[in-house]
């Protein structure tokens, strides 16, 4: 059985958590604990432990898991090229233009962090979060349906745990009613409930 490392309020765990709960794939969680170090030199979770195999970083398992165990209905094989960057394209920017935009607002204003307290950033941090989940709304308005296109996805997965995020900030936010359709989408997903919606930001 996979033993996932990590606690279950990480919002990177959660992304893992929520991909093998769609894949019906079992596992063990369980928090990071000091001998855990030789896993993963960053010290940093989600480690992902199947057999004598480990691997360290969110995306990487998330796509790990698919083409280990038949994980094609969330990730197209490298046969459908286009298909899957197009996936892989709205995962990677999540994990780099997402989460740099969001980053100081949030660790501001549910963190409460010492270091992330002047008002201009905070303001300009909830404005250019707002605006990239902007993007994301004309994105979704374009498929009508999910992220990469007519079906869930990967893409869905990680892009769902950082919507969450940002509804649940206590922030300004315009309405985005793309956005919206889709989470309302999403709540029909394995999972969504135990590790999106879940009361954790």
């Amino acid at each position: 059985m996979l033993t996932i490392i990590g606690k279950a309020t990480s919002i990177n765990v959660r992304k893992v958590l929520w991909t093998c709960t769609e894949l019906g794939v079992p596992f063990t969680r369980r928090d990071w604990q000091d001998g855990d170090a030789p896993l993963n030199p960053n010290r940093m979770v989600p480690v992902l432990v199947d057999g004598d195999f480990v691997l360290w970083e969110s995306h990487a398992i998330c796509r790990y898991l698919c083409n280990r165990y038949g994980g094609a209905v969330l990730l197209p094989p490298t046969r459908q090229a286009q298909p899957r960057a197009r996936v892989e394209q709205w995962m990677d920017w999540q994990a780099t233009e997402l989460n740099t935009a969001w980053r100081y607002a949030f660790m501001a204003l549910v963190r409460g962090s010492s270091a992330h307290r002047d008002p201009a950033q905070i303001e300009a941090g909830v404005n250019n979060w707002n605006r990239h989940v902007g993007l994301l709304d004309a994105q979704l308005g374009a498929t009508g349906a999910y992220v990469a296109g007519d079906a869930f996805s990967l893409a869905d997965i990680v892009l769902g745990l950082s919507v969450n995020r940002w509804r649940m900030t206590p922030m300004a936010r315009p309405d985005y009613p793309h956005v919206a359709a889709w989470y309302a989408r999403l709540a029909e997903r394995p999972g969504f409930n135990d590790w999106c919606d879940n009361g954790v930001a």
